[in-house]
This record gives structure tokens, sequence and C-alpha cells, in this order.
């Protein structure tokens, strides 16, 4: 299921006057799966924009070694 039919399956209830949306755990977990594509694409897309910017020089755009990285990882 993608985010946007697991959006569109949200149901209504009113409640203490209050309006909920209610969905199963299985369309929440979509959504969230869904959400976090979206931001992993925006973290690319703006990594490489500053690599575009920076000519390719990887050094330049503020990209660090792979052995940097693990070393920060660990």
């Amino acid at each position: 299921m993608t985010g946007t039919q697991a959006l569109q399956s949200v149901q209504f209830v009113t409640v203490k006057g209050k309006r909920l949306a209610v969905l199963t755990a299985e369309d929440w977990e979509a959504m969230v799966e869904w959400l976090e594509t979206v931001e992993d694409v925006q973290v690319a897309q703006l990594a490489f924009d500053q690599l575009k910017a920076a000519g390719g020089d990887r050094i330049r755009a503020g990209w660090i070694e792979w052995d940097e990285a693990e070393k920060e990882l660990e």
C-alpha cells in the first residue's frame, strides 16, 4: 500500500465532540514508510544539488571519504 492509499483509507469518528482519524496499524506503518522515503529522496536531492554546485568536486561539496564516515558511525 502506498502512502496515498493509506491516507485515503482513513475513516473519521467523532468522540466527545472531537473529530478523530482512524486507520489500521498496517496503514499507519505504510504512511510512515512513505514519509521516510520522501525524506530520503529530499536528502539525496540536496546532496546532489550541492555536488553539482561544487562542479562535481566532492570535497568542495562537503562530502567526506567513506573511511571517515565509517569511523563516525562506530
